[in-house]
């Protein structure tokens, strides 16, 4: 159903809402058109075949959806897709190099690597029951907004050099497709539905100008069969490399786990608010996160059973859910079933595919910084106190770290430590997540004198 708020002409969906079949393709195929280059990306990466990447994706998706609206009685609204966080690792495995990019590396490597998959999975679901088990209060003190907000931004905007390389194949149309994104999603609010579509508006006008620059090549789409059928592998569990596997590929889940946080209480945050502005019960769907971990890793669980590569919900999606006020679980359900469609269906892959990626830039600069700045208004909404120097201590490691570690050494920082399980080093932002749990234990273990927050009435 289509929902009005209190607001004038103010409309979006809630999590629970099901928008009319018509609407929910076109909200899921924003969603897809928002998750495809990223996903794509780590597939041709890594050596895993691209379609049951997409499939594997989709299939989670929908999975984690259904189960959280039976378990708890809500939508979670996220979608699950491939995690930049795992490409050393896997890469590792599988022996990919810059030099295999976009080559299928074959079954016997994708399925060892498959092995670590499932492996980060079960890690991510144990994670998620303890978590249920000791609650969220508990988890609050160990990960408080300091640290899942600090690591929310960073991520948005460790981000920020992948989206201006992908801009620099041609600055004109991705400025110009960031322009009219930004302006559609500002401008088109209270139009309707179409207010609902901004990114999805705004990547179709950077293709259309994009086709008299040359830019936009259907060779691909002649030269692809309507139907394939993807490479589905099992995992090798029998094989003798298997737990090297595990040790290299699931202890990255270190690095998803407070990811996987932030972006829960990044769109539980902002789905309140909404309900707030609709006059409709809240969500509180930051109550969740022991179910959220738990099918993440199912997520994970299944990538790993079909020969997809290790994922993560994404912050891209969340970004893109903020912009329209579309939360809809059923859109992303739809998004889920096209992105197994784009699986199985080679022509459709391969039109989406046609995409420039200039467009696909102009588009990331708005959606990661996006993500950056949702972790900023989720320490403003937690009110967390920047006038405290242990939660400016914590802030600025997670930040200096994360996000140097991302852009200046290429998300692997050369400190020899675990070289076994890290030869390339240790990945970024899971260790600056890792220095702002150690900091914040510390502050636990041996109580810091309390700055009270400097206001006005204080002054």
């Amino acid at each position: 159903m289509a929902v009005v708020a209190k607001e004038k002409q103010l409309i979006g969906y809630l999590p629970n809402d099901a928008p009319p079949i018509g609407q929910a393709i076109l909200l899921g195929f924003q969603h897809v058109l928002t998750m495809f280059p990223a996903t794509v990306l780590v597939a041709l990466l890594v050596g895993f075949d691209v379609g049951t990447v997409l499939a594997a994706s989709g299939l989670a998706t929908i999975v984690a959806l259904v189960l959280s609206r039976v378990i708890s009685g809500k939508y979670i609204p996220l979608y699950y897709g491939s995690s930049f966080s795992y490409i050393a690792a896997t890469m590792a495995v599988t022996g990919a190099t810059s030099d295999t990019f976009g080559q299928y590396l074959g079954a016997e490597a994708v399925s060892l690597a498959q092995v670590g998959i499932v492996a980060t999975g079960i890690v991510n679901i144990l994670v998620g029951f303890g978590i249920r088990w000791i609650g969220k209060g508990n988890l609050d003190k160990v990960l408080p907004p300091v640290i899942t907000g600090s690591v929310a931004t960073v991520i948005g905007i460790a981000l920020a050099y992948a989206a201006l390389d992908m801009a620099s194949a041609h600055w004109g149309i991705a400025l110009i497709t960031l322009l009219i994104t930004v302006l559609f999603s500002v401008y088109l609010q209270g139009k309707g539905f179409i207010g609902l579509l901004p990114v999805l508006f705004g990547g179709i006008a950077g293709y259309l100008i994009s086709m008299p620059f040359g830019l936009v090549d259907f060779s691909s789409v002649m030269a692809e069969a309507w139907f394939r059928i993807p490479r589905f592998t099992l995992p090798a569990f029998t094989n003798p490399k298997a737990w090297g596997a595990v040790g290299t590929i699931a202890v990255i889940a270190i690095a998803t786990i407070p990811e996987s946080t932030a972006h829960l209480y990044q769109i539980s945050l902002y789905v309140d608010e909404l309900a707030k502005r609709m006059g409709r019960e809240k969500y509180k769907l930051s109550e969740l996160i022991g179910l959220n971990l738990i099918l993440d890793g199912l997520g994970d669980f299944i990538n790993g059973m079909l020969g997809g590569v290790a994922g993560t919900n994404y912050g891209e999606n969340n970004s893109l859910m903020v912009i329209t006020r579309n939360y809809s679980g059923p859109a992303l359900i739809a998004a889920g079933i096209i992105a197994i469609l784009l699986g199985f269906v080679g022509k459709l892959a391969a039109l989406v595919g046609t995409i420039p990626l200039a467009v696909t830039g102009g588009l990331a600069i708005y959606l990661f910084g996006v993500i950056g700045m949702q972790g900023v208004a989720l320490m403003m909404a937690e009110k967390v106190n920047l006038y405290d120097p242990k939660q400016l201590a914590i802030g600025a490691a997670i930040l200096v770290i994360g996000i140097g570690g991302h852009i200046g050494y290429g998300g692997n920082l050369p400190i020899p430590i675990l070289t076994s399980i890290f030869p390339d080093g240790l990945p970024a932002i899971a260790t600056a997540a890792v220095v702002g749990i150690v900091i914040n234990l510390i502050f636990l273990l041996f109580k810091a004198p309390e700055v009270p927050v400097v206001t006005e009435a204080s002054e």
